[in-house]
């Protein structure tokens, strides 16, 4: 997995640079800087935009008193484009735009969530399951912390 990690942190500015170069020979260098402060423009006003409506999710969603996990998720979706939208690039900018549009969260969403469990409790009181037969409790004087 490390391995897997290095080499994205290395092949992605590699194409990045490979493509700024590419699509400055074919338009020129003016239209290429436009077209990546144009996308960085229009990334934040899309992240803007996005966020304020997800805040409101989520603020209406916390005052029904229900889990909040789609706007959760939809958050940090939008945390990430907005990572994206600060490298300099073509390839992040494309990205972090599609990761800004709700279709492309919402599949992402049920995919992550195909996974996952939420577990959620009805009040916040707290409660004692029944003793596990591998379950060791400690008490105050038997816990020391290493």
């Amino acid at each position: 997995m490390g391995r897997w990690i290095l080499g994205l942190f290395v092949l992605v500015p590699l194409l990045e640079i490979a493509l700024l170069i590419k699509v400055g020979q074919t338009v020129g260098l003016l239209p290429t800087l436009l077209l990546l402060i144009g996308g960085g423009l229009l990334g934040g006003l899309l992240l803007r935009w996005q966020g304020m409506s997800v805040l409101r999710d989520l603020s209406t969603t916390m005052g029904q008193g229900t889990l909040p996990g789609r706007a959760l998720a939809d958050t940090m979706l939008i945390g990430v484009a907005a990572l994206f939208l600060i490298l300099p690039g073509l390839i992040s900018d494309g990205i972090a735009i599609l990761l800004l549009l709700p279709p492309v969260r919402h599949a992402i969403y049920r995919l992550l969530s195909a996974n996952m469990v939420v577990v959620s409790t009805r009040s916040g009181a707290y409660q004692r399951r029944q003793a596990d037969e591998h379950l060791i409790e400690l008490d105050e004087d038997d816990y020391r912390p290493r």
